[in-house]
């Protein structure tokens, strides 16, 4: 498999896709079953918002080095509204669309690094990683 792979994310669909293409490349990096479950479900909450709150965007997923220590990042990118408030927006409960508003606090909680820029009208990138320990 590459060491990076662009997604397209529209339709639910995709994030099953996604989510497989995620699991096989935390698989290859040399993450175990709890910890590629981990990285799924960060992948699902975090495309679904793509798909939620702007319609379609993009998912980047690739192995990283960082010194000895190997990892996975996800960078997930959207040109929809942006986020007014990201610090509401990472608090459990959370929400405005009616879900749970647990997708971006729990992806956070469930990777080792987390990273969000938003700016109104332009877009959303989340970046995410998780280290092989």
């Amino acid at each position: 498999m590459d060491d990076e792979r662009v997604l397209k994310v529209e339709r639910d669909v995709d994030v099953i896709y996604i989510r497989e293409v995620g699991r096989e490349m935390a698989a290859e990096a040399g993450f175990g079953v709890l910890d590629q479950t981990r990285i799924t479900t960060a992948i699902s909450e975090l495309a679904r918002n793509i798909i939620v709150h702007a319609n379609c965007g993009l998912v980047v997923i690739r192995k990283v080095q960082r010194g000895d220590k190997i990892g996975i990042e996800i960078v997930c990118k959207d040109e929809g509204p942006g986020i007014e408030d990201i610090d509401k927006a990472l608090k459990e409960g959370y929400t405005t669309s009616g879900g749970l508003g647990i997708g971006m606090a729990g992806a956070k909680r469930l990777m080792d690094e987390f990273h969000v820029e938003s700016v109104q009208d332009k877009g959303t990138t989340v970046v995410v990683r998780k280290w092989l320990k």
